[in-house]
């Protein structure tokens, strides 16, 4: 059954997950970041109960004064959070830096952010290292989840390729993989494994402007009367997908709540625009993805 955007979904912790999150990325510039807080804020009070947001991102501070002052109780509030791929050899440490940052006592989603572990020079430039590797980090996500410190941990960024490594010795299977996905990126391999391994995917970029412009969602909005974002987030939803769009703006965070079911053949009409193309996370001009080939990361 499609999901309804008041839909929550079961993870394999047994906890219930919000399927639509408002996400909290900003840029580094200006005030860019505090000002998470006004418009997480804004997102609370019409409705979200997922808040996305990464250590890497530096907007957990304002993602938890936000949920503060909204005055809702905390376990009201569904937050996920992530350990950056450059602190893959301090993960507890890194752990309890959200906490902090957050001002909270446990975390609902934590996720390993990337499959590699890099550090950053002097000069911004990403420096890839050997390790730890991710499946040394990931015993160190399952310390935190037997400490009940996290109520369900996961992945970010994670081929199949990656969980079948991740797998073979993993004693907790990752409850959520939280990917870039939108219909000129589908997934469809990738969303299967996941479902038969009980792992609830999740799209982050789940919508951008090129595929809005696209004549064919175009059109189908026309036709309900909605903006192309609503039926691209509804496609996500009808495919049983849990979404992360992102937005300032009240009106349109609003929007991204309101959404319709689809038809059958509308969805087909949009199934076919897959052409596994990344528009998020594309290769750079030496064939690298924040220091990995495609081939490691197995895309």
């Amino acid at each position: 059954m499609p999901f309804l955007p008041t839909d929550s979904v079961s993870l394999s912790s047994g906890i219930q997950m919000p399927v639509i999150a408002n996400g909290s990325w900003a840029p580094p510039t200006g005030n860019a970041r505090a000002e998470v807080k006004d418009w997480t804020l804004t997102a609370l009070k019409a409705g979200y109960r997922h808040i996305d947001t990464a250590l890497g991102y530096g907007t957990e501070k304002s993602v938890g004064l936000a949920v503060k002052e909204s005055g809702l109780k905390r376990e009201d509030v569904f937050i996920t959070t992530k350990l950056p791929y450059t602190d893959h050899s301090r993960v507890q440490d890194s752990f309890n830096e959200s906490l902090t940052n957050l001002g909270v006592d446990y975390i609902d989603l934590y996720l390993v952010h990337w499959p590699q572990c890099v550090d950053l020079e002097a000069d911004g430039r990403i420096k890839v290292t050997s390790g730890p590797t991710f499946v040394e980090v990931w015993a160190e996500i399952e310390k935190i989840y037997e400490g009940k410190k996290a109520r369900a941990v996961g992945v970010s960024n994670f081929s199949v390729k990656n969980l079948e490594i991740l797998l073979k010795s993993a004693k907790v299977v990752p409850a959520v993989n939280q990917v870039e996905l939108h219909p000129y990126l589908a997934q469809n391999e990738l969303r299967q494994y996941c479902k038969d391994k009980g792992i609830v995917i999740e799209a982050y970029t789940p919508s951008y402007s090129k595929i809005r412009n696209n004549p064919v969602i175009d059109k189908i909005a026309q036709k309900h009367k909605v903006t192309p974002n609503q039926i691209i987030l509804a496609w996500h939803l009808f495919r049983e997908t849990v979404i992360v769009p992102k937005s300032a703006n009240e009106e349109r965070q609003r929007e991204n709540l309101n959404l319709l079911v689809l038809g059958d053949q509308e969805i087909k009409q949009i199934d076919a625009l897959d052409r596994g193309e990344r528009i998020c996370n594309k290769p750079n001009e030496h064939g690298l993805v924040w220091g990995w080939t495609m081939e490691q990361l197995g895309w």
